[in-house]
């Protein structure tokens, strides 16, 4: 379980790549047993961050702190870091025992420490059955098995890892992202992982680093991230989202404020202060929306008007296309609601009215200028 102790704290870190700037005045602290995860697109420089952890990087102004230390100059080999690759880095002329060996006999350590101390990260590692084969006779997820052995047999203060499972096929990523947090919890070292991929940062981190041009747009838990996006930005790249034009009239207080939504006058909740005639976006989850027929009789609560556009059955859930009446915008909504084959509630016909409304107190209330 992570702490609040610092382990490796960036201050005002900014990096140039002759005249690009891949980040600008970085301030991140990474605790000591954590699982973060920095998440972004390509080119937002979170694998820049992680150079610069490892030592494969310096910055061009700021610094990189482990442990208290200022660690700017120092090469990769003298930190208590290791980093797995995204194409793994093996040795493809050594066995298996010989590569996860590898970096005790550089670092000098007993042969018969090296013994033990590789046995056991190959068992952790659940390879200890294919030590001695060759990277080549191995699959990608046994491969990527090996790296982390490798990287763990050292005993680092952090683990970084790369975008480790972007070689890996559907089914076999989603069992190694099992795999590593509980490695994780077990170690009890701090894992740095990167990634573009929001599904697989929510399921395997303690907080999620979300960046954007070279800067972070907000740090939190993956809970945070996803119901309390601080801009649209992160609403938009951390799943489906749907957003609603608004105008708060006035503040009614306790974060309670009249506002009206699509030309709709509805009550809103929110933990942001508003002025009067503030421009805002209503950003909701699929989830968080409900829809109910038009023919059931019309709804005592304030609800929006459209027609079923599309229906998508996915198993456990439906998601519900709706387009709205041009005088609530003429947008389109996406509802997801779990089904039930005994449910006839949630099986629609396109073009069927439909009213649209939603969880009290679930939206997220952005100012219209917060992109």
């Amino acid at each position: 379980m992570a702490n609040t102790d610092s382990i490796f704290e960036l201050r005002g870190v900014t990096k140039y790549f002759e005249d690009t700037c891949a980040l600008s005045d970085i301030n991140l602290n990474i605790r000591n047993g954590e699982f973060l995860t920095l998440l972004g697109p390509s080119g937002c420089g979170k694998t820049t961050i992680l150079r610069l952890l490892s030592g494969f990087e310096t910055p061009s102004s700021g610094d990189v702190l482990l442990n208290g230390q200022v660690m700017n100059d120092v090469p990769p080999e003298k930190r208590k870091v290791n980093t797995v690759f995204q194409n793994y880095a093996l040795f493809p002329h050594m066995t298996v025992r010989d590569n996860v060996a590898f970096g005790l006999k550089m670092a000098g350590v007993d042969k018969g420490d090296i013994a033990q101390r590789v046995r056991e990260a190959l068992a952790m590692a659940h390879m200890d059955h294919l030590a001695d084969r060759r990277p080549g006779q191995l699959s990608g997820g046994q491969q990527q098995r090996v790296a982390i052995a490798r990287a763990v047999v050292n005993n680092p203060l952090v683990l970084l890892l790369d975008e480790p499972f972007s070689a890996l096929d559907f089914k076999l990523r989603k069992a190694m992202q099992l795999e590593i947090k509980q490695l994780q919890r077990k170690l009890g070292i701090t894992f740095v992982f990167v990634t573009h991929d929001q599904e697989e940062a929510f399921a395997m981190s303690d907080r999620v680093v979300v960046m954007n041009e070279g800067q972070i747009v907000q740090i939190g838990s993956p809970k945070e991230i996803y119901e309390e996006p601080a801009s649209l930005y992160v609403a938009r790249f951390v799943g489906d989202i749907n957003i609603l034009d608004a105008t708060i009239l006035s503040s009614s207080g306790n974060g309670m404020y009249d506002a009206e939504v699509e030309g709709v006058p509805m009550a809103l909740h929110s933990k942001r202060a508003f002025p009067e005639n503030r421009d805002v976006k209503v950003l909701l989850r699929p989830e968080d929306l409900r829809v109910h027929r038009v023919a059931e009789g019309m709804l005592d609560e304030p609800h929006l008007l459209g027609r079923i556009a599309q229906t998508v059955y996915k198993g456990a859930t439906v998601d519900l296309h709706v387009q709205l009446d041009d005088a609530h915008g003429g947008i389109s909504l996406m509802a997801s609601e779990f089904f039930n084959e005994d449910d006839e509630e949630i099986i629609y016909d396109a073009g069927e009215r439909v009213a649209v409304t939603w969880v009290d107190g679930w939206e997220v209330v952005l100012d219209a200028e917060d992109h």
